[in-house]
């Protein structure tokens, strides 16, 4: 069976991690490289650096990973649908709803497959997490608490945090939870002297009654991204950073009458670091996006999904804006 042909667009951070990817993917031969800036970093030494879309679609390939900036996500993605070329779109989908929205439609109508880059999804821990919840590990599932906190990135100018980081987390809960969110509210400021915002605080409520906080910062100096799932059995704990899944069950142990009656809440039982195999999340999505392309059954992040996490971003910045709770 031929290779599939993919190009990539745009050598920042990202892009260098992709065009690795890319260029040892099992099925898929990289043809294509286009940033105006030229290859500046050194990722893809000996490669012809293509300037321009146009010259991306001449090379007649079958998909392309779009890894520029992400206000210049509608104008790269709608030239390339209107060749015909599938694509893979790196979160967020694009820097507002109604973009987001344009991108979707113009792909479903052209018959495009088209997905975006929500890594985390992909990430094992998360894996693992969302497929013990679904056997019911942890029963009805009560509340999620997300920290994402990091240093600042000075690769990022077009958007705040709440795009850039707070969507993983958006995407996350809905994911993980198969529910959307019904309302919240945030409060944000801007320390850095940036334009936009970089720390965030978002309480929620989901459709089903789920209540879910993020908080996240590019102003710290310790990196995490840590998930607490808690539900009626028990809680995990997630993190990406190690890809480890943590269980802290229920207590069992019997009680005397005397200690029940002082009992608010739940005793601490077993704890448990699960082992699985941690396959790079990266790899994982990159492989799930050609198995699509190839009409295959796959698990790749829609343009839909990716547009509605967009929408409950756009709540979050209109909600620390107005000082207001906002439903999406």
């Amino acid at each position: 069976m031929t290779n599939l042909r993919a190009a990539l667009v745009g050598l920042g951070m990202m892009g260098q991690n992709h065009a690795r990817v890319l260029s040892s993917l099992e099925g898929v031969d990289l043809v294509a490289v286009a940033d105006p800036q030229g290859d500046i970093r050194g990722a893809l030494p000996n490669t012809e650096i293509l300037k321009s879309i146009d010259e991306v679609i001449s090379k007649n390939v079958d998909y392309c990973v779009i890894a520029a900036p992400t206000a210049f996500h509608e104008e790269i993605s709608l030239k390339l649908i209107e060749a015909g070329i599938h694509i893979l779109i790196e979160k967020p989908i694009s820097h507002t709803f109604d973009s987001a929205q344009r991108i979707s439609s113009a792909a479903a109508k052209r018959g495009v497959v088209g997905a975006v880059g929500h890594i985390e999804r992909f990430n094992a821990a998360f894996q693992q997490a969302r497929s013990r919840i679904q056997d019911g590990a942890l029963g009805e599932i009560y509340q999620i608490s997300t920290r994402r906190l990091g240093p600042f990135p000075a690769r990022i100018s077009d958007v705040g945090v709440v795009m850039d980081l707070a969507t993983h987390d958006i995407d996350l809960t809905s994911w993980i939870t198969n529910s959307e969110y019904k309302h919240l509210s945030a409060q944000a400021a801007t320390r850095s002297g940036r334009e936009h915002e970089d720390l965030v605080a978002i309480v929620a409520g989901l459709q089903n009654g789920i209540v879910v906080n993020h908080l996240v910062n590019w102003l710290s100096p310790l990196k995490e991204r840590t998930t607490v799932i808690t539900g009626e059995k028990g809680t995990f704990i997630v993190d990406t950073l190690t890809s480890d899944l943590t269980y802290y069950e229920n207590g069992r142990v019997q009680m005397s009458q005397d200690q029940l009656a002082h009992f608010k809440g739940v005793s601490q039982g077993d704890v448990r670091m699960f082992a699985f195999e941690k396959p790079e999340a990266l790899k994982t999505e990159h492989q799930n996006f050609r198995d699509a392309v190839l009409g295959l059954d796959s698990a790749v992040v829609t343009l839909e999904s990716g547009c509605r996490t967009v929408k409950v971003a756009e709540a979050v910045i209109a909600s620390f804006k107005s000082q207001s709770q906002v439903s999406p």
